[in-house]
């Protein structure tokens, strides 16, 4: 209820705009459009209503097409609605309108991995660990190492997430992907404690329990790896990891 009031305030705000801009809107007042309208695009992202919110920031790039956080905006509704292309096209535009614009920047990294652009992603990451004034250099730095991890150079991306971790210990992203990079290369055991150590941070996390069960499960601890799997059928059900950890269950046996 508090939602829908706030997104009609924008509404009436928007139609005050363009009430009040007599024999045409000036440049100011078109401005102001704008802004109220990126606001409306933006509340409904929060929502997670992205076509609605597309519809908004499109309006609003039409009054304004050289705002690069709306471009910010766009590229993040395309990529929830995973138009990927598009998405990096609007990241690249924000940047190009403000190229010291760290978030745009990640956010281009991080479409690039969604594409599995892994080069691209390393190029884009790279910059923002530049950047000494950015606020949460983990999330590049955790970002690159999935990179890396994905290009299967494992002894890179554990120094990225080793980093990540030593800015912040409990970093849930950059422990679940140092424990995969681990049990991809064979330190079973190094994974295990990882994967326990992100568990303790995110009970609630299927995916890590997933992780967990994998884990055990290579080194034949099929009790601890039951365990873990029947908490994903329970945290996460009728969902395709569910089915997943399902399947492993019977495979491990009763």
């Amino acid at each position: 209820m508090i939602k829908s009031k706030r997104l009609t305030w924008l509404t009436v705000m928007i139609g005050l705009v363009v009430v009040t801009a007599c024999g045409g809107p000036s440049r100011y007042q078109k401005m102001e459009q704008a802004e109220a309208t990126k606001s409306v695009g933006e509340a409904y992202m929060r929502q997670g209503n992205f076509t609605a919110a597309l519809a908004e920031l499109l309006k609003a790039q039409k009054l304004n097409p050289d705002d690069p956080y709306l471009y910010n905006d766009l590229g993040l509704c395309y990529m929830a609605k995973k138009h990927y292309d598009l998405s990096i096209r609007n990241f690249k535009k924000a940047i190009e309108l403000k190229p010291d614009y760290a978030p745009a920047r990640n956010n281009l990294g991080t479409a690039y991995l969604a594409t599995q652009d892994w080069d691209a992603a390393i190029a884009a990451f790279n910059e923002i660990t530049k950047d000494v004034l950015y606020a949460t250099p983990h999330y590049p730095l955790t970002n690159l190492g999935l990179a890396y991890f994905h290009k299967g150079d494992y002894k890179t991306a554990e120094r990225y997430f080793l980093k990540a971790l030593k800015l912040q210990p409990n970093f849930v992203l950059a422990l679940r992907n140092l424990g995969r990079t681990y049990l991809a290369d064979g330190k079973i055991d190094q994974a295990i404690t990882l994967f326990q150590q992100a568990v303790a941070q995110s009970p609630d996390n299927a995916m890590l329990r997933m992780d967990l069960g994998n884990a055990f499960r290579a080194i034949g601890d099929n009790q601890n790896a039951l365990h873990a799997y029947r908490m994903v059928m329970q945290l996460a059900p009728n969902t395709p990891l569910a089915e997943e950890a399902q399947k492993a269950v019977a495979a491990v046996g009763p």
